[in-house]
């Protein structure tokens, strides 16, 4: 599986959007839904755990940040 992103001149579709690293989970989204209309968006914590498979529609966001204190309740 290649992390590279392909020019879409090329005609390739992109395959990796190193422009939203830094973004909220919904700008990157905005942005990944641009350039793949099609895609299955899966939000993730940074280490989980994830299958082997290749699935063309699947783009997957991996986050660590808190963005907010966590409360009981």
């Amino acid at each position: 599986m290649s992390s590279t992103a392909t020019a879409p001149e090329c005609g390739s579709a992109k395959t990796s959007w190193p422009e939203v690293v830094g973004l909220s989970i919904e700008e990157a989204k905005k942005v990944i839904l641009k350039d793949k209309p099609d895609a299955d968006i899966v939000v993730l914590p940074v280490g989980a755990k994830v299958t082997g498979d290749y699935l063309p529609d699947r783009v997957r966001i991996f986050v660590d940040t808190v963005a907010e204190t966590p409360r009981v309740g």
